[in-house]
């Protein structure tokens, strides 16, 4: 599992090989066909499939004379269940720092003294005017 998941990861890193993968999700299609967009060789074009073959996100199959190219959604399951298990953990961290939050948040609301309706904190206005006067 692990030599395919780094073999995927590693396949999944370059944006042309991404750019393969995009069009493949659209149905098969010929090495040719898929080449057109593609401004490299045809030499550098079989490397990248050559790279996303061996990670086994895509499948040749040979028609008669023409060789076809599709996606193998079997090489993506390693992949995604690696990604599964992580983003299982961090949503449980994640919930529990909410939760955590909450608490707090909570706990301030209880401790915060609330002042008491009509008594004024400090001097009153009254109280300043009186000593100035005198």
């Amino acid at each position: 599992m692990e030599q395919n998941l780094d073999a995927t990861f590693a396949a999944l890193a370059d944006p042309t090989r991404r750019a393969i993968l995009a069009r493949l999700s659209l149905g098969e299609i010929s090495v040719g066909e898929l080449a057109e967009p593609f401004a490299m060789s045809a030499p550098a074009i079989s490397r990248h499939l050559k790279v996303l073959e061996n990670a086994e996100l895509i499948e040749r199959k040979t028609d008669a004379q023409w060789r076809r190219l599709k996606l193998n959604p079997k090489g993506f399951q390693t992949a995604a269940e690696w990604i599964s298990h992580y983003r299982e953990f961090w949503e449980g961290q994640l919930d529990a720092l909410a939760d955590y939050l909450d608490d707090l948040k909570q706990n301030q609301n209880k401790q915060t003294p609330k002042p008491e309706k009509g008594k004024s904190h400090g001097t009153s206005s009254n109280q300043r005017n009186r000593n100035r006067k005198g």
